[in-house]
């Protein structure tokens, strides 16, 4: 317990007296949204438990099912959701989940105020080569009165509604960072206390920035406009990094000024990453943290989602960097 309490006083503040000190910033502070943050970090725990020892234990590998995107679900995946939904229903806070996992929002019949979109465990198919991975939330408020039914109303909101987002990293250490629209806070959990604690306070990205996060394999179906963006970041000779989860990639550029970009493509026209429970939560986020998020075109908090499971291009990084991106994009 000594070896214990000296690593708490030297890490610092706890994530969920950090919630309680910082309550007051929330319009409608009335414990409700500090309630399913810590929902959501009791089980980013479990799942970091699971995901740490995938190894040993049968969890890896596809489960023979598609999710809403087309793609493989991983045993992980369906795991996350599970730890997820079921954190946030016995939390009582949130009325509604929208989920990568599953084709329609889950009513989870109860009085609550708030609506999660989430993607469980972004980048599962990474665990089985050990690379970092994610889980992306989003949080809003319903529009509909308590006690009346979920509407369409409260699911397909726009971004800018947003009253806080966030991601869980799972990597060389375990992360989570978030934002209720007053700046960006990111806690690394200390597994012997059980805790995450302060340790990226007031996180801001670099104005500008060297690297460029894209899937260059698939160049050859970009437009024009993309094209033209990565020969400018070649001539200035910016470095490539793409680890291809969009977690660890944010991340990175997060802390050390970057732009990722997922455009659209031949196959995929509209883009391939999900407005509502990935690029929104990103978005709200980053602008947060003093950077830009677009789909070339329109801000991506202002647009309006028709469904669910709606994709978006989507560049996200650095100020100047996806500026210049745009510009590029635009003219060509």
């Amino acid at each position: 317990m000594i070896e214990a309490s000296r690593i708490a006083h030297s890490i610092g503040i706890t994530l969920d007296r950090f919630i309680k000190n910082n309550q007051d910033q929330f319009q409608f502070a009335s414990g409700e949204l500090s309630q399913i943050l810590r929902d959501i970090a009791l089980a980013s725990k479990v799942v970091n438990r699971e995901v740490n020892k995938a190894g040993l234990i049968d969890i890896m590998g596809p489960i023979g099912t598609s999710n809403m995107g087309g793609e493989s679900q991983q045993k992980l995946d369906i795991l996350a959701n599970i730890r997820f939904t079921r954190a946030l229903t016995k939390g009582g806070e949130v009325c509604a989940l929208i989920s990568e996992e599953t084709e329609s929002y889950v009513d989870l019949n109860n009085e609550g105020k708030y609506v999660i979109a989430i993607d469980p465990l972004d980048g599962s198919s990474n665990i089985d080569v050990n690379v970092s991975i994610g889980t992306i939330f989003s949080v809003y408020r319903r529009k509909t009165p308590v006690g009346m039914a979920i509407t369409e109303r409260d699911i397909l909101q726009k971004g800018s509604d947003q009253v806080a987002s966030g991601y869980i990293l799972y990597g060389s250490s375990t992360l989570l960072v978030y934002t209720t629209g007053h700046g960006v806070n990111g806690f690394t959990y200390e597994s012997t206390l059980g805790e995450y604690f302060l340790s990226h306070p007031n996180m801001e990205i670099p104005e500008d920035g060297k690297m460029y996060s894209i899937n260059e394999g698939l160049s050859n179906s970009f437009s024009e406009g993309v094209k033209q963006y990565l020969n400018y970041c070649k001539t200035n000779n910016y470095s490539a990094r793409y680890i291809g989860s969009l977690v660890a990639d944010f991340h990175r550029n997060l802390l050390k000024g970057g732009i990722y970009i997922y455009p659209a493509t031949t196959q995929h026209v509209h883009g391939k990453l999900r407005l509502t429970y990935e690029c929104n939560a990103l978005a709200f986020l980053i602008e947060q943290a003093g950077g830009k998020a677009t789909d070339g075109l329109t801000r991506i908090l202002d647009i309006e989602p028709k469904d669910l499971h709606q994709r978006t291009p989507f560049l996200v990084g650095s100020m100047k960097m996806v500026e210049k991106a745009e510009q590029l994009l635009n003219t060509t």
